[in-house]
């Protein structure tokens, strides 16, 4: 009983519960800060909005150019151009939820 009060209190310190319910390591600082003072997840967090916003521009123009290219071809057969466009069309959208699901 007294090993297992032990390894109890052993292992209690290292899990530290965190204000958002998510359990810390404490050997990752949730507070480091960049040279600048910054704090670094703040600027991950920006630099990643300001990718998204970049690639749902061009998922914007992606899918402009696969909407002209369909409607102009009045065949029941799909391009090889539009099949790619609609595999970067996807390539892009999984990239900007996965940055989106990160934090």
């Amino acid at each position: 009983m007294a090993a297992a009060m032990t390894l109890l209190a052993a292992w209690a310190p290292s899990q530290a519960p965190v204000p958002n319910g998510r359990m810390t390591d404490p050997s990752k600082p949730s507070d480091v800060r960049l040279p600048n003072g910054k704090m670094q997840q703040d600027e991950i967090l920006k630099a990643d909005h300001e990718k998204s916003v970049k690639d749902a521009a061009q998922l914007i123009a992606l899918a402009e150019d696969l909407k002209k290219e369909l409607e102009k071809d009045d065949s029941h057969v799909l391009s090889i151009s539009s099949l790619k466009k609609t595999e970067e069309i996807e390539k892009i959208a999984k990239r900007i939820r996965s940055r989106l699901k990160r934090f």
